[in-house]
């Protein structure tokens, strides 16, 4: 999935939990719910997870969409901003630690894998 950001008055953007830094900045992938339990036993690490009714949202660093193609139906919002969502989704996984995040290498493999969709290495890297 490419960056997306909408105009929408509904824009809210996941709050990092106090005590916890964002050094390499921060966005977040979207799946839906039905994945989430599923990718939480799949995955080494997990950083902060968030839900809402519909789907649960993991905060990445910034540009952990470089060089990937996520599987639909996940979504990739950069700045970790929840579009058009009626409330902010609520923090249902914290980490311990200071780092909010989740690697997206094993995240992105791991929704791969519960999609059944074959990893793309898509877009070339350039130095």
């Amino acid at each position: 999935m490419r960056r997306e950001q909408t105009a929408s008055k509904a824009l809210r953007r996941l709050p990092v939990p106090e005590g916890m830094t964002v050094p390499l900045g921060c966005d977040a992938v979207a799946v839906p719910a039905r994945f989430g339990p599923l990718l939480m036993t799949r995955l080494p690490r997990v950083g902060c997870v968030y839900a809402d009714g519909a789907h649960w949202w993991w905060l990445v660093p910034s540009e952990s969409d470089v060089a990937l193609d996520w599987p639909a139906p996940a979504r990739y919002a950069a700045g970790a901003v929840v579009p058009d969502t009626p409330h902010t989704p609520g923090l249902i996984h914290k980490p311990a630690g200071t780092l909010p995040y989740t690697p997206p290498i094993p995240l992105y493999l791991a929704l791969c894998r519960v999609t059944g969709t074959t990893p793309v290495w898509s877009r070339p890297i350039s130095a």
